[in-house]
């Protein structure tokens, strides 16, 4: 009778309530309230601030606050030369605990990685790119027998996860190798792709 009792008690335990977390965002229309509920008790909260780079200068910043996943709060780097996307996550377990996080700074002034990798610029696939920060991996993106996009990359850029996105989302081909101008040199054509593989990687780990 004890144990049918104990039993019971586990079975009609109340459930523990959703993390709740700040919601906001310099994104026009992406927080339409202060606190949201994360959808299940695996998340946390996040602070996260993305800044595109052109031509070596800050073309905008992303500030978000949200609910994540553990595994994707993470950092990314994708560098094409001209332009750079960066990443910066800082993560956080409690309700609203995030309110109190300021927004990581990507680093503006980083150093040389050490890897060295082709690069794509309009039409012309042979200029080098010294990678910087933790840009370790060189980067190329196909599309059919035209090569489309080279650079620099982190190693959350060159996970199966993203190149299964890339793939799924544009029907290209994302590689990534480790070893100076790994990524080879030949002409290509510029294509929206320039865009797209930061804007999927940040979907994705967002």
């Amino acid at each position: 009778m004890f144990l049918f009792t104990l039993v019971l008690q586990v079975l009609f335990l109340p459930e523990a309530d959703n993390l709740k977390c700040e919601c906001a965002s310099n994104l026009p229309g992406s927080c339409t309230q202060k606190t949201i509920e994360c959808s299940s008790q695996n998340y946390r909260c996040s602070a996260t601030t993305q800044v595109k780079f052109l031509g070596g200068a800050r073309f905008s910043e992303l500030n978000d606050k949200s609910c994540v996943l553990p595994e994707l709060c993470l950092d990314f780097s994708v560098n094409y030369g001209a332009y750079r996307v960066v990443q910066k996550s800082s993560c956080c377990d409690g309700d609203i605990c995030n309110a109190k996080i300021d927004y990581p700074k990507p680093d503006d002034k980083l150093t040389p990685s050490g890897r060295k990798c082709f690069s794509c610029v309009g039409e012309n696939c042979m200029k080098t790119l010294d990678c910087v920060g933790d840009e370790n991996y060189c980067v190329k993106v196909t599309d059919g027998a035209s090569l489309t996009v080279k650079g620099c990359a982190s190693e959350l850029v060159c996970s199966d996860k993203t190149a299964s996105l890339v793939n799924q989302f544009t029907g290209a081909k994302l590689s990534c190798c480790q070893g100076d101008y790994c990524n080879s040199a030949s002409s290509a054509s510029p294509a929206l792709l320039l865009l797209l593989v930061p804007l999927l990687v940040s979907n994705l780990f967002s």
